[in-house]
């Protein structure tokens, strides 16, 4: 308990003073730390020094390149994974199988229905858990969080529990580097997200095709369904404050009407989206001042044409990555240029990246330490500093759950927050001081300090050092400096 206390009450002080860092240059153990803590889930054993020798700057664009082959352990671990590797159509056949067992089932059945569903979800999770841990692209890893995040989608409602692995897989990781539109669209094209916003369902005339049914209820034939119009301009593009009306919104959503998916296609053929007519509304629109003459599906393309390379949607997109990667309040004058770059660029997700990443914002004494590691990233980081045994998955989604962010379990659109603000606070402190102290039996001490040697203060490694051994790993672990990032 004398741990708890100590490495609480120092946490919540050492945060307050997050942004007061050292000004003088880094040396170039902290800047390659800096950059682990970063671009990557922090430095595994070696990384330090491999960063130090190879340089920053080669460091950083071999991870924006993104190409070093999966060490063949997690290669192997992957491909025993069926519900992330399968197609989408048959992980949601086999969720639908399940769904679908009458009520009144035997004991057997239900026990056999509840393991075929909870399966789906640990290997979806596993998949992306040991990716994070240890794939040698980090920077890949990094992003997938980020843009999952941005389009966020909920495993917990109907069938997107099945279909989460696919929107991952297909729809994000593929260009969690590349075009911003092409990653627009393959989000707007996924039955995940037609399914978590409803767009499934919208329609100009409230028809809905007899016996039409999703996720095991018979869709509504409620007309207009505006949520995934409006969130594709105040979260995905856009932004909230960048002056669109609310007629935009309808205006979209008329748009966007016929976007659809259907189960039975989806399940027979791997068809993962469609475009229903009949949905459509064929009227003319007028939508951000302009007119939209009647054209089917390609209204709904061209809207994801304009929203991509919209000013507003290039400085949104900036300021969100500067957030997530530099400071909660970012600079202005370095998202004014990550923008500029964006539109140069057309959208190119690295370029922007390589902007940021090359900057003296993002390399200042001042940023080291500014950023407050998300539940997700302190337990991956931990996970990487200690070089531990593949994780029992299971037992880190429990740790996720109680740290306050299950995997795949933000209800709402916008995702999981990676402020300060969100994260810090006493009780949390306390969970991850817990998790500290259950993983530190099992680490090499002495390893973990010369791995997280470059981001540990010398206050802190002198508490450690007079500190009994046995709670040396946990006070690394549990420390300010291992918190921030």
């Amino acid at each position: 308990m004398k741990l708890f206390r100590w490495i609480a009450m120092v946490a919540v002080a050492a945060s307050a003073a997050a942004t007061a860092a050292a000004t003088e240059p880094l040396t170039p153990e902290q800047a390659a730390a800096h950059v682990l803590n970063r671009i990557a889930y922090g430095p595994k054993p070696g990384d330090v020094e491999r960063v130090t020798q190879m340089g920053v700057q080669r460091y950083i664009e071999s991870q924006l390149n993104a190409g070093a082959p999966l060490p063949p352990a997690l290669s192997a671990r992957l491909a025993g994974l069926d519900a992330a590797q399968e197609p989408a159509g048959v992980v949601l056949r086999r969720f639908l199988e399940v769904r679908g067992m009458a009520k009144n089932e035997s004991d057997g059945d239900q026990a056999k229905r509840r393991e075929v569903i909870a399966a789906i979800g640990r290997q979806t999770a596993e998949a992306r858990i040991v990716r994070a841990i240890d794939s040698p692209n980090q920077l890949e890893e990094v992003m997938v969080d980020f843009w999952f995040n941005h389009f966020n989608v909920y495993a917990g409602k109907g069938v997107d529990r099945a279909l989460i692995a696919s929107y991952e897989r297909d729809a994000i990781r593929p260009y969690s580097l590349g075009n911003f539109r092409d990653l627009l669209g393959a989000t707007a094209h996924h039955p995940a997200m037609l399914y978590y916003l409803d767009n499934w369902v919208s329609t100009a005339n409230g028809y809905v095709p007899r016996g039409k049914k999703q996720g095991g209820q018979k869709a509504k034939s409620s007309g207009l369904n505006e949520n995934y119009a409006r969130e594709l301009m105040e979260l995905h593009t856009m932004g909230v404050d960048s002056g669109y009306t609310q007629k935009d919104v309808t205006e979209l959503a008329r748009m966007l009407t016929g976007w659809t998916y259907d189960n039975r296609e989806l399940v027979a053929r791997n068809r993962t989206f469609n475009f229903d007519a009949a949905r459509h509304d064929r009227d003319d629109k007028v939508w951000l001042g302009r007119r939209i003459r009647a054209g089917g599906q390609e209204e709904g393309e061209y809207a994801l044409d304009v929203l991509a390379m919209l000013p507003a949607t290039a400085h949104h997109l900036s300021f969100q990555l500067a957030q997530y990667f530099v400071q909660d309040q970012p600079p202005p004058a370095l998202v004014d240029r990550m923008a500029k770059t964006y539109i140069d660029s057309k959208g190119d997700i690295r370029s922007v990246l390589r902007t940021l990443f090359t900057s003296a914002e993002f390399m200042a004494p001042e940023a080291v330490g500014a950023k407050f590691k998300t539940p997700y990233q302190y337990v991956i980081s931990a996970a990487r500093a200690g070089n531990a045994a593949a994780p029992d998955i299971k037992q880190t989604l429990g740790v996720l759950t109680r740290l306050g962010m299950p995997l795949y379990g933000c209800q709402t659109p916008d995702g999981y927050k990676n402020t300060q603000e969100a994260w810090l606070n006493p009780d949390a402190l306390s969970r991850r001081i817990a998790f500290a102290t259950q993983m530190a039996p099992e680490l090499d001490v002495q390893a973990l300090q010369a791995t997280l040697a470059g981001s540990i203060s010398a206050k802190t490694q002198d508490a450690v050092a007079a500190s009994p051994a046995p709670l040396r790993a946990a006070m690394l672990l549990g420390s300010p400096d291992f918190m921030q990032r």
